[in-house]
């Protein structure tokens, strides 16, 4: 244990609390009784150090490292990502300084509020993380899914991220497992409980109406999750994929021609059938229009371009889950094609249109 503290840079004292917490604890005993550590707690010390020094609580930190949908590498990307915001706001507010700096040096004091402006909410406003800055509400798939909740009053939002497509009036009640998802939830957004949507802690017809949006894909079991949401609500309305027609790979250019491995995340995913009969719904198809504001996968289908943008890509689930090899060669590969003008040959059509049909559903029961 005295070897790890040593590497870790933190205190003995620090593992026996973790260790007594449940948060790290150590897998093994030696034969003097001391603590041992295997690589897999390694491995989990790292993250929730990592965590720790991002300012994140333990019990948040509990639920991070606890979470069932992501494993090593996904927690690497996020830590990534949540590093590199850090970063870029610690150089903004820098750069905010010196500017500060320069105008006092010139004899110019800058006005209350402007210096509140550069360094209050509209900051971080301009920095904030890949997922508030590219996932937005999109209006006319918010007008269908609002639709479809009917007269609800009362609306659980299940795997409800970071609050898109809440309807604002109605009673809403989240429901989110990820911490860091959480703590993206703007302020006024509405009550978050941390629970699974295959566990969800409500009793029986709790809510006029379940909605899910663009997170089944995450749940390890899809359809013991549909099946809470028609136990605790009347209405049941979810936004999903359906990834069971035939050629559905090659509807869309991004997978049919450069990320093959998309096939792959889905193996074993449930029908929409079996989606639709868990809860024993109907399915409607919800056409993208070409200047989505929601940046989910297919969102940028007429323009290309975007899939460039690294803040674009890490939005996206997607791109962790098929690995850093798989984007690295799809992103180059797109790149030279956009570049060479054959992106453009291969998909000539697609500037006609509005609208396009890449498999996105609508679930309504």
């Amino acid at each position: 244990m005295g070897r790890v503290a040593e590497l870790a840079d933190v205190s003995v004292r620090t593992l026996h609390h973790y260790d007594e917490i449940g948060l790290v604890p150590s897998s093994a005993r030696t034969a003097a009784g001391y603590r041992a550590y295997s690589a897999g707690d390694v491995e989990r010390l790292r993250e929730v150090l990592a965590y720790r020094r991002l300012g994140f609580g333990l019990r948040e930190i509990a639920d991070l490292v606890d979470d069932p949908t992501t494993d090593a590498v996904a927690h690497l990307h996020r830590l990534r990502g949540l590093l590199r915001e850090q970063r870029d706001r610690a150089a903004a507010m820098v750069t905010a300084i010196d500017g500060e700096l320069e105008a006092r040096a010139m004899g110019i004091r800058t006005t209350p509020e402007e210096q509140l402006k550069v360094f209050g909410a509209q900051l971080y406003e301009t920095i904030g993380s890949a997922y508030p800055a590219t996932r937005r509400t999109e209006p006319r798939i918010a007008e269908k899914i609002w639709e479809a909740l009917g007269d609800a009053r009362t609306v659980l939002n299940v795997g409800a991220g970071t609050g898109s497509y809440e309807p604002t009036d109605r009673e809403v009640t989240a429901v989110e497992p990820s911490a860091v998802m959480r703590a993206q939830r703007p302020a006024g957004a509405a009550p978050c409980v941390a629970a699974t949507a295959e566990r969800l802690p409500f009793a029986d017809r709790s809510f006029d109406a379940a909605m899910a949006v663009s997170t089944v894909h995450h749940w390890p079991d899809p359809v013991a999750g549909l099946r809470e949401m028609k136990r605790v609500a009347d209405r049941v309305v979810v936004f999903t994929y359906d990834a069971g027609s035939p050629g559905w790979l090659e509807r869309f250019w991004l997978t049919r021609d450069y990320l093959p491995e998309f096939g792959d995340l889905l193996a074993g995913w449930p029908s929409l059938a079996d989606m639709t009969r868990a809860i024993g719904g109907r399915a409607e198809p919800v056409l993208i229009p070409w200047d989505c504001a929601d940046g989910f996968f297919e969102a940028h289908w007429r323009r290309p371009e975007a899939y460039l943008e690294e803040h674009v890509r890490r939005a996206v689930s997607v791109w962790t889950r098929v690995g850093p090899e798989a984007e690295e060669r799809a992103v180059n590969g797109l790149r030279e094609d956009l570049a060479s003008g054959r992106w453009a040959e291969r998909n000539r059509d697609l500037v006609a249109l509005d609208t396009a049909e890449l498999g996105l559903r609508l679930i309504v029961a």
